[in-house]
């Protein structure tokens, strides 16, 4: 796990792979409970037997929002929180892409590329990573994307990243 926040020597990683997440299995119980929670009825993601007869994918697929959700579990297993923080914010994304339905029993993982660091504060770090989520065994990424945020620390850090 990589301590970004707490490295002064982080800038060296800058446009590099920091790593990749374990493969996350997208079950039917995770897309429905996903749908209830987002209150999203849309039987291509929520009906099985529904999907099976009228989609083009054969079966149920995963929310693509549901995909961007992931994103937070998988960063955390690359990049420790700093041991002061205060709160991390989704900024945003650019160029945020849904290249490819994730089909139920699938199982993706993310990658990340560190981007860019600053301090915008003694005390607030904007992260760009630049993230592509894979699906096993399949050519094609789910996602592709800039992801901005925010991380607020207690203790000012001095250094420039």
């Amino acid at each position: 796990m990589i301590r970004l926040y707490d490295d002064e020597n982080a800038s060296s990683l800058i446009g590099h792979e920091i790593g990749v997440s374990r493969w996350i299995p997208i079950t039917q119980n995770l897309i429905t409970d996903f749908g209830v929670n987002t209150q999203d009825p849309d039987p291509a993601h929520i009906d099985p037997a529904w999907a099976e007869q009228h989609s083009s994918y054969g079966t149920t697929i995963a929310f693509g929002f549901l995909t961007v959700s992931l994103l937070t579990t998988m960063l955390n297993e690359i990049v420790a929180r700093p041991g002061d923080e205060v709160s991390t914010l989704n900024y945003g994304f650019d160029r945020l892409r849904l290249l490819s339905p994730v089909r139920v029993g699938s199982r993706i993982r993310g990658r990340f590329i560190l981007k860019e660091m600053a301090l915008r504060s003694p005390t607030q770090f904007r992260v760009n990573y630049a993230v592509t989520v894979e699906i096993e065994n399949e050519d094609k990424p789910a996602l592709v994307a800039d992801w901005l945020c925010i991380t607020n620390v207690r203790n000012a850090r001095s250094y420039s990243v």
